[in-house]
């Protein structure tokens, strides 16, 4: 007897020329939606700056205007009056002073953190996690709460309008979170780099210097730049604690709310100067940026 024959499978139908399979529509619908959500987003994030830069460029009688007048004519008084052109009061003090507290204190938290997260994460300490921990656990004070010490010791130093105490507070509340994001950061470095600087006789600055930071230079950019945004935006120490010397942008920025009333055009065109130096910052350092905060999450 013959076996029984079993019909073969029909053949897959060929995709006709020019048509795309299902899964490939879907996919790109898909990614047309995440595309489409993205910009949204990304318009919604830049929505308030743009509304502040069009008030900024209105008087101050369209910019009080409600609801808010799109079609208003544009002027650039707003900025004439902030660089003093009606009240001669220079806003370049309180930039100069903002702009040198940031700096200094940006570069000392460099200098203290980079040592510390080499021996939190390369040449590690013993019970390093606890070490940690407290440097965690100094940012869960709440600011305010330690605003009227501060005050005192400065008054009994004879330390208040002064730069400096500025810039030795923004030192020691930027260092916890510069320790934290450096030895994520240094974690990645690799030993074998280090152990064969020490071979060849290199110490520990030179190791530091000229091996470890080339390395974890975009981590180390990452850092600078969120201190120096976090020391250049802070507002309550500097209300306190400094008067007409050290006057600091935002601080000089709050001299716009008066018992007068809102100057809401002038109060814009300030934001927009004072905002600058940071975009600036941001844009130049933005490789750099991406780098650093993404160091490590691809292994």
């Amino acid at each position: 007897m013959t076996a029984p024959t079993v019909p073969a499978a029909p053949a897959p139908r060929a995709a006709r020329p020019g048509t795309v399979p299902l899964a490939a529509k879907r996919a790109a619908r898909r990614s047309a939606a995440l595309g489409l959500l993205a910009w949204v987003a990304g318009l919604g994030f830049c929505l308030p700056a743009m509304w502040m830069l069009l008030t900024s460029l209105h008087s101050e009688a369209d910019a009080a205007t409600n609801p808010p007048s799109l079609t208003a004519p544009l002027t650039l008084d707003s900025y004439r009056e902030f660089f003093g052109a009606g009240s001669g009061a220079s806003p370049w003090p309180p930039l100069i002073n903002s702009l040198g507290a940031s700096v200094f204190s940006t570069l000392l938290v460099l200098v203290l953190a980079l040592p510390a997260a080499y021996a939190l994460s390369i040449r590690r300490v013993r019970k390093w996690t606890n070490v940690m921990f407290f440097f965690l656990s100094t940012k869960m004070l709440p600011v305010v709460a330690g605003l009227l010490p501060v005050y005192l010791f400065a008054k009994n130093v004879g330390m208040l309008d002064n730069i400096w105490l500025l810039v030795l507070l923004y030192t020691s509340m930027n260092l916890p979170i510069a320790v934290w994001m450096m030895q994520s950061f240094l974690a990645d470095v690799p030993v074998s780099i280090i152990e064969a600087a020490q071979v060849d006789g290199a110490r520990l600055p030179t190791v530091l210097l000229r091996v470890v930071a080339p390395v974890a230079g975009p981590g180390i950019a990452a850092t600078a730049l969120i201190c120096f945004i976090f020391s250049w935006n802070e507002l309550l120490f500097a209300r306190v604690l400094t008067g007409v010397v050290a006057q600091t942008a935002p601080v000089f920025l709050t001299g716009f709310v008066t018992s007068q009333g809102l100057f809401l055009a002038q109060l814009c065109a300030a934001s927009v100067v004072v905002s600058l130096p940071v975009l600036a910052a941001g844009y130049a350092a933005q490789d750099k940026l991406v780098q650093g905060l993404s160091l490590g999450a691809v292994k």
